[in-house]
Parts: structure tokens; sequence; C-alpha cells
């Protein structure tokens, strides 16, 4: 993989781009794509982005997210658009794979694939980009990579909204231990360029139904399992759950953080049966590595403090495997 700044010669002419990002994307999967997008429009080119699933409602506030075509409910749409791309940008995943059903289509495209990603251990699919495991979202570092290229004049006020959201998300409203001070010098940057941030907070964190609050009272009281001889914490959440709440894509997002506010408690899993498979998201405190545990037991990754996986097995088996992985790093846990 070429490093990113090499990109600059293929942006001085319009081409014909796709962005695109992991299933069910975050605010940092669509923020940073989106901050991407209003950059490459500025420049010229012929920017399309696209999600291989649907997304949260409370995303829809972020510019341009209007435009943005989910590859599942507007398949053509994408598919002629993915076969003309000249480059194709990748954020937020540096798997292929996590573009669920539209990775056999990535990989049969001529365009040059360019990745921008924080996540550990990238395949070798791409042409081009940046991996840098340190950064706190990927939006900062698009955010890092208008500067590296000499391009910080484009970014604005729509790009910074779009760059704060991810950032604002991914580092857990500033307190996880990825909030560097490159951040908080980003944030001021962003802030000196105009950003407004009340709204953001209040569109992401203060935008949910009645229902999501009713599931989460749910799961804390009676889903929700603490093992303190293994200082760990899970909630697992059954299918009916899901069905008898009306939940949404995006719903469940934040709750496994709920765990780690338990005193003593330095691993956090939140089990759901999606129906089609089960999911799982991991959090951690201080020095266990969620990331080589979700590799380990469950097909998964991330970072080393915040990471998923998923099982094909049912949920009561799978909340098993996790009780035995648990008990197998009993030792790291203490």
């Amino acid at each position: 993989m070429k490093p990113i700044e090499e990109i600059k010669p293929l942006l001085e002419s319009p081409k014909k781009v796709v962005i695109t990002m992991h299933q069910k994307p975050d605010a940092d999967a669509m923020g940073s794509s989106l901050a991407l997008f209003h950059y490459l429009q500025q420049k010229g080119h012929q920017t399309t982005v696209i999600s291989p699933t649907n997304y949260p409602d409370f995303l829809k506030w972020m510019p341009g997210c209007d435009l943005v075509i989910d590859f599942e409910s507007a398949n053509d749409k994408a598919l002629e658009v993915m076969k003309g791309a000249e480059l194709l940008f990748c954020l937020d995943f540096n798997n292929i794979d996590r573009t669920k059903n539209m990775a056999p289509v990535i990989e049969k495209m001529t365009a040059i694939r360019i990745l921008v990603d924080h996540h550990l251990e990238p395949k070798d699919q791409f042409d081009y980009g940046v991996s840098d495991n340190t950064a706190a979202a990927t939006a900062q570092m698009i955010y890092e990579m208008l500067y590296t290229l000499g391009e910080e004049k484009y970014i604005n006020p729509a790009m910074g909204e779009c760059i704060y959201a991810g950032t604002l998300t991914d580092t857990g409203s500033f307190r996880f231990s990825s909030t560097s001070s490159r951040v908080h010098r980003m944030v001021a940057d962003l802030m000196d360029r105009g950003l407004k941030h009340e709204f953001i907070h209040q569109a992401i964190y203060d935008n949910f139904l009645e229902n999501r609050l009713r599931f989460l009272g749910n799961s804390l009281l009676n889903r929700m399992e603490v093992f303190y001889e293994c200082n760990t914490a899970m909630i697992a959440i059954p299918y009916s759950d899901l069905r008898k709440f009306d939940l949404q894509t995006g719903d469940t997002e934040g709750i496994v953080n709920f765990l780690l506010s338990i005193q003593g408690i330095k691993l956090a899993a939140l089990i759901i049966d999606r129906n089609v498979e089960v999911k799982l998201s991991f959090r951690s405190k201080g020095d266990f590595d969620v990331n080589t545990f979700a590799r380990r037991y469950f097909d998964g990754g991330g970072h080393f403090n915040a990471a998923g996986g998923r099982s094909g097995d049912p949920l009561d088996k799978t909340i098993q495997r996790f009780i035995d992985a648990m008990h197998a790093n009993e030792d790291l846990l203490q």
C-alpha cells in the first residue's frame, strides 16, 4: 500500500469517485465519508457516497446525508455508479468483507482503492492509504489527511460538523484514552473555523424514541449479568426484545458502555441475537485487549479497548462461549 500523500496527483483532475464505509455505519463511518465527500466536491470530482446497508436516523442530519445511496435498498443505482468509478475510498474499515454484500462487487471493481482507517491489522487489499491505530477516529484522519495534502483551505463548516460528529462518538464524548492532544487541537481549529457543536450533541444523543429508553431499562434490569470474579459484565439481548421494543438501526449503539460504569469492571460485553447471526460488542478498561479477544474467539476485531465480533451459534451457545472465553482469560482480567 502506497502512502496516502501519493494520491495528490490522482486528485488534480476531475474523476468519478465512490466513497464507502463498513456495514451498519456509525457516526465515524458516515462522518468521515461525508467530510471527504464535501472536500472532493469542492475539487470538482463526481463523487458518490454508498453505504453498504441502512444507517441510524440520528445520523441523517449530517450535511450531504440525503445524497448517500443505500446499496441494499437502491442496488441498481449503486451498481451503476460503482461500475464507472475510477477511485474508491474505503473509510473506517480495513477488510473488504466488512462491506457485507458489497464485498464481491468491490473485488471486481477496476477502481484504484484508497484506505483511510484506524483499526488494527489491515488486510493487503488497497493500493494507497493510511492505517493509523493511534488516531481516535477516521474522521480525525480525514482532517489530518487534508493538512498532509496541503488542502486544509477546503475545510468548511459542513466538513467540520461531519468530522466533529465522528470524533465525538468514537472517543465516547472525548473520554476514551484515544482522546489525544491531536484531537483537542483539531476541535479547537474546527471551532475557529466556525463549528457550532451544541446541536451535534443533541442530534446524536438526544434524538431517540421513547421505546429505546424503555429497552435500555429492560436490558439493565433483566438482561445484565455481572461476573465479579472476572471483573466482567454482560448484557445478552434475545431477538424477541428487539421485536418487542420495535428497535431501529442504531438503537443499541452505546449500550455496552453503561457496563463499564460499574466499579471494578474491566471487560464489558453486549451480545445481541440479530436473528440472522449473533453480534457481539466488547469494551474494556486498562490493559485488557478486546481486539485480540474478539479475533481469537468471535471472528472479529477492532481496537485495543473497543472491538466487535459475531457468532453463527444460537444466543445461548454464544453466551456460554463468551463465559468460557472470559474464564480462559481470568488472569488477564484481574
